[in-house]
């Protein structure tokens, strides 16, 4: 199946490409890598999912908002590309958490995004490298940042 028809399936809605925060591009593409600059849990509603876990987020709202900060970026991708269906594989993630300095599971939260990518391309090309890292804080206090390297067909 392809990703659009995943994604789908899924029954998960995108939310438009979130707005430009400052002076970069979106996705650069070199070659057929895709380079996505970093996203957060931008909501359909134009809002941000904000705070900071292991303060006032639970480890399973961070994950919320890192798979919502995966709807984003498959957005800005859908919007960029024309269709999922040009990306062949995850290359690489960057995970970035709001959190507090005694949190300990950076990697449980951007399970969210990983997850949601796998269940979009499959676990072979879902699934990539990924690196996931605490923070002592984000850009207008958003909860989660990823961005991300792919592949395209």
């Amino acid at each position: 199946m392809s990703a659009e028809s995943n994604l789908q399936q899924l029954g998960l809605e995108l939310p438009s490409a979130p707005p430009r925060g400052g002076v970069y591009k979106p996705v650069v593409v070199v070659g057929n890598i895709a380079y996505v600059s970093g996203h957060g849990p931008f909501c359909s509603d134009g809002t941000y999912l904000t705070g900071r876990v292991g303060d006032d987020l639970s480890l399973d709202e961070g994950k919320a908002a890192a798979q919502q900060t995966g709807l984003a970026i498959l957005a800005t991708l859908k919007q960029e590309l024309g269709s999922l269906d040009r990306v062949r594989r995850v290359i690489k993630l960057l995970g970035m958490v709001n959190s507090t300095p005694e949190f300990p599971d950076h990697p449980k939260v951007i399970n969210g995004c990983s997850e949601l990518f796998a269940q979009v391309w499959g676990e072979e090309n879902g699934i990539g490298a990924r690196s996931a890292v605490g923070m002592g804080g984000l850009p207008g206090g958003i909860a989660v940042e990823i961005e991300g390297i792919f592949e395209l067909v």
